[in-house]
């Protein structure tokens, strides 16, 4: 479903929880993301905050690519609640983010 690895947005999400300390950790491991993955991290983010129903993942998607003006990382970081929209996010599109988090805790 997502070319993005569940473990990479897993990695956002534990940043997004500590982003005071991991601020830079977060943003340099953002801009590693090639424009895909980066687009389906937003996207995520937005069906988990309710901008767009799961099964309109595919428009999520063209807006995000569309409408991308800020750096990810800025954005990301700039958004509140980022890493539990994240969460949100994953579980709505079925898969479970917990799993991963515990294999890189």
């Amino acid at each position: 479903m997502l070319a993005i690895s569940t473990h990479k947005v897993a990695q956002i999400i534990l940043m997004g929880h500590e982003l005071d300390r991991a601020e830079g950790e977060l943003r340099g491991f953002v801009e590693t993301l090639n424009e895909d993955e980066q687009a389906e991290v937003v996207a995520v983010m937005w069906v988990g905050r309710g901008s767009f129903e799961a099964e309109d993942l595919a428009e999520a998607l063209a807006t995000a690519r569309n409408e991308a003006t800020t750096p990810t990382a800025d954005y990301l970081i700039g958004t509140p609640h980022m890493a539990d929209h994240l969460e949100a996010g994953l579980e709505a599109l079925g898969i479970d983010p917990s799993e991963a988090e515990d294999d890189l805790m």
